[in-house]
């Protein structure tokens, strides 16, 4: 029994070393490149194969990492991407048509000057955002009109009058709100950085229209062949027909001199820098409307609500302030300023000058206050709302007593020294931040969703009531009837004034009248100027001084007497 036993583990042990020897010739094997007939998936392999090429790879030199070198992009911010428009859908030949009618019209029309041709130049304009808008699905809603009819009542403006500053705001403010009806912005950071949306679009405008003009001049020369053969010839017939009418006739000579421009090969650069603005504005429009920037996605957080003590204390102390200022006011409307000047030692005009200045920051620094207090109001429920209601609309009404008595510095002033240009356009300032606190009072009643827009279209319809009205013709109207009442009038200002003063001023006796209306004439220029480029104020002013004339022999040194003009 033990000698068996002692055999059978004899055998078992050398059984035991043979499948190990084996094993290390087939792991000797292996490592000097023979197959291996086990399966990839034997555990025995991938243990065997795993030291090996472990230490191949330690062996290797590492490859160098150029990655470490390239400059780090950085994300953009959230808000830029969000405002990203989609791609906008391919350009119409519509639009292609309207946008080169727009260059042609600003290369053959802008160059004489601003007037009736810059309406002229709006329209084919216009037609190319609404085919572009029409294509990309959009459809034109209320506010969309309301700017868009807006901004061509602005541009009346310049057919109108003759003043610059009117005219240059009118401008401006017509591009704003053609921009917002592109746009179609509703909210607060879309009212305020929609009106610039339209410069981004230019050179996107400009790259979309050149893709798309592209990508139908290979498919449609056959269409657009016979277009350009028919216009050619239609041009040709114009030219010589019309030069031999007008040889014939001085009448129709005439007409056709007043309504074709007058272009000279020496305008050749100017016109071609023209064509290029008409060109690049009229297809940034039609890019705008076909794929807006989304302004209206940037959300502005409020700031940390604050407690009740907190936010309402200063705010109320600022109400007591406005009340005890206007309280004053009033003591001084009702009891005559005599005692005030006397208390004071201040002059009728130096106290008029006074305060209208500090009352106009003062309007100004209470929409901040507005603005910075709805930021951090408590909002822990309607308690809180009532609260922030109740204080505000103090706050505002108390600052239209502030609007009404700046308003009436500006009258004492006017009443010392007359009438000028800054005192028209700060008053008229004056005015519409009265305006705007007015919206603010109302939107702070029934809900304030509309106030942005409100606000906007507040401030263009403000623009458009200062450039009919003109502040030259105001200012010379009121200052003839002052010399009416008393004699005193300043003639030497009179000639800093556009042509849309010389009917007030026509009223005045000579010498007087012809040193008033030296500078208009003057300023007037060449009479043939074209009629698309001449405001309607203009050419009053140019039958005004040629039915009478103007004595230029008339001696204007100390006529009047010169008053103060801060």
């Amino acid at each position: 029994m033990t000698d068996s036993g002692k055999t059978q583990r004899s055998d078992g042990e050398q059984g035991q070393g043979q499948e190990r020897e084996r094993a290390g010739s087939q792991g000797r094997g292996d490592s000097q490149g023979r197959v291996d007939a086990r399966g990839p998936g034997d555990p025995a392999r991938r243990s065997s194969a795993g030291p090996v090429l472990t230490k191949q790879r330690q062996g290797a030199p590492a490859p160098p990492d150029w990655q470490q070198w390239q400059p780090q992009r950085s994300e953009p911010p959230r808000w830029l991407t969000e405002i990203q428009p989609r791609t906008a859908a391919p350009i119409r030949v519509a639009t292609l048509w309207s946008v080169l009618a727009s260059a042609l019209l600003s290369a053959l029309l802008l160059g004489d000057g601003l007037g009736l041709n810059l309406l002229i130049v709006a329209v084919p304009a216009a037609l190319a955002a609404y085919f572009a808008a029409e294509t990309a699905g959009r459809r034109p809603r209320v506010w969309t009109l309301a700017w868009a009819f807006g901004g061509i009542a602005l541009l009346a403006v310049p057919v109108l009058r003759d003043a610059g500053l009117p005219t240059f705001l009118a401008i401006v403010s017509a591009l704003a709100l053609g921009s917002l009806a592109l746009h179609g912005c509703r909210t607060w950071p879309g009212v305020v950085f929609g009106p610039l949306g339209l410069l981004g679009s230019l050179g996107p405008g400009t790259l979309w229209g050149w893709r798309g003009l592209r990508a139908r001049a290979g498919g449609a020369r056959g269409r657009v062949m016979p277009v350009v053969r028919a216009v050619a010839v239609a041009a040709v017939l114009l030219i010589v027909f019309g030069t031999l009418f007008a040889n014939a006739d001085a009448a129709f000579a005439d007409l056709l001199g007043q309504l074709s421009p007058d272009v000279s090969v020496g305008d050749g650069p100017w016109r071609f820098v023209l064509f290029a603005i008409g060109l690049v504005g009229a297809l940034g429009a039609a890019h705008t409307a076909a794929a807006p920037l989304r302004w209206d996605r940037i959300t502005v957080t409020p700031g940390r609500a604050r407690g009740r003590m907190e936010w309402a204390l200063p705010l109320i102390v600022l109400n007591l302030l406005f009340a005890a200022f206007i309280a004053i006011q009033l003591a001084v409307l009702f009891g005559g300023y005599d005692k005030v000047l006397r208390e004071t030692g201040l002059t009728y005009a130096e106290y008029a000058r006074q305060g209208f200045w500090q009352l106009l920051w003062a309007t100004l620094l209470v929409l901040l206050v507005i603005g910075l207090a709805r930021r951090w109001a408590p909002r822990d429920g309607a308690g809180d709302a009532t609260l922030v209601r109740a204080v505000l609309g103090v706050l505002c009404v108390l600052t239209l007593v502030v609007v009404a008595a700046a308003l009436r510095r500006m009258d004492l002033y006017v009443d010392a020294y007359g009438l000028t240009r800054l005192r028209v356009s700060v008053a008229a300032m004056e005015l519409w931040l009265g305006v705007v606190i007015v919206l603010i009072l109302v939107a702070g009643a029934v809900g304030g969703r509309w106030l942005p827009r409100a606000v906007a279209a507040s401030a263009g319809a403000a623009v458009l009531a200062y450039g009919l009205i003109s502040p030259d013709a105001l200012v010379a109207e009121r200052n003839v009837q002052r010399y009416e009442r008393s004699h005193k009038i300043d003639i030497q200002y009179f000639q800093e004034l556009s042509a849309d003063a010389a009917p007030a001023l026509d009223r005045l006796p000579e010498p007087l009248r012809s040193c008033a209306l030296a500078g208009i004439a003057r300023n007037l220029g060449d009479a043939s100027e074209p009629w698309y480029a001449t405001s309607w104020s203009e050419r009053r002013a140019r039958e005004i001084v040629a039915t009478l004339g103007v004595d230029a022999s008339s001696t204007c040194y100390g006529l009047g007497r010169q008053l103060d003009r801060p």
